[in-house]
């Protein structure tokens, strides 16, 4: 039996309101092995087209093989403290890896392992599909095995906005006419900057400042990864700094919701995404992010970005990962 024919005889069963059909026989629950079963395709396109991203022996998240000449994507993000960075395609596994550049906006870093003749994701001709859209994405893996989950498109395509917008990293205290900088957040672009406690604001690109209320209307509309002026008097100096402004949830730590508590392990970054598609996947940890989200005929829909809660995972659509792919590999050959 097929996966269309086994998700519609989940669908029929799960409507019919009986006793004896109160809930499905665990082979046909979307973990059972009936189902897991029936999308062998896709588990193949898993095994070939995914690459298992690894910090020495540990698993760290998935990545999508996007060139047959080893270039690979994944989420940048969680790449940051990896020690020794391996990547597993299929059941080779590759110990000399490049990080080629990244993508902010993103969140997307590409790899480059020494190989060729990799297979590549098959692109689907559009991520525009219908809410309740079936889709396939890694679960667990083995040592040589991809594993899979399925589950469905369970929102509308939509910009994510950056948790708590963008920050230049000051606390700020008037001082007469004046406004000194009372601190510098550790991490910030005004610390890296060298924005110092004790500066005298006096403009932002060009625009006097006095006031906090005229620091927020500088900075007003501004996303992070943006490069502000800032002058300052130190010592009765002028002197002019560029701080890049970072989204303030890389410097302050979120607030921890009653479902983050009973989510497990969800991404570092969530939020400040251009375009993404939400799907319903369990995917039981981070771990299960960077890797592609597969449609019923093994074409990949997008590149999972995020595991933002227990049932909401984001995507990055296809037409985007496309244009991100191209592009990465064009710069990082010049």
């Amino acid at each position: 039996m097929n996966a269309k024919l086994i998700l519609t005889s989940i669908l029929l069963g799960s409507a019919l309101n009986t006793a004896a059909f109160q809930s499905l026989e665990s082979n046909y629950r979307t973990t059972g092995n009936g189902v897991v079963a029936a999308f062998e395709p896709q588990r193949q396109v898993l095994q070939t087209s995914s690459a298992v991203i690894l910090d020495g022996r540990r698993e760290i998240q998935y990545g999508v093989v996007v060139s047959p000449e080893g270039h690979i994507l994944t989420k940048a993000s969680e790449l940051k403290e990896v020690k020794k960075l391996g990547v597993t395609v299929d059941g080779t596994q590759y110990k000399e890896v490049e990080i080629l550049g990244t993508d902010e906006d993103w969140d997307v870093a590409l790899l480059k392992v020494p190989a060729a003749g990799l297979i590549p994701v098959v692109y689907a001709p559009t991520s525009a599909v219908e809410q309740g859209t079936w889709v396939v994405a890694n679960g667990a893996t083995t040592r040589t095995k991809r594993r899979l989950l399925a589950g469905i498109i369970s929102a509308k395509p939509r910009e994510i906005p950056i948790a708590g917008g963008a920050a230049i990293g000051l606390q700020l205290e008037t001082k007469g006419k004046q406004l000194e900088i009372k601190e510098v957040v550790e991490k910030s672009g005004a610390e890296e900057a060298g924005l110092k406690k004790g500066d005298l604001v006096i403009s932002v690109d060009g625009k006097a400042i006095s006031k906090i209320e005229e620091m927020a209307e500088a900075l007003k509309g501004k996303k992070p990864g943006v490069i502000v002026k800032v002058i300052v008097s130190r010592a009765k100096k002028e002197m002019a700094f560029d701080v890049k402004l970072m989204a303030r949830s890389q410097m302050v730590e979120e607030e921890v919701t009653r479902n983050d508590q009973m989510s497990g392990e969800y991404s570092a970054r969530r939020s400040g995404f251009p375009r993404v598609l939400q799907h319903d996947i369990m995917l039981g940890s981070r771990r299960n992010i960077g890797g592609p989200l597969l449609d019923l005929d093994g074409r990949c829909l997008g590149m999972n970005i995020a595991r933002v809660n227990r049932c909401e995972n984001f995507t990055i659509p296809c037409e985007e990962l496309k244009e991100i792919a191209a592009r990465m590999i064009k710069e990082a050959a010049k």
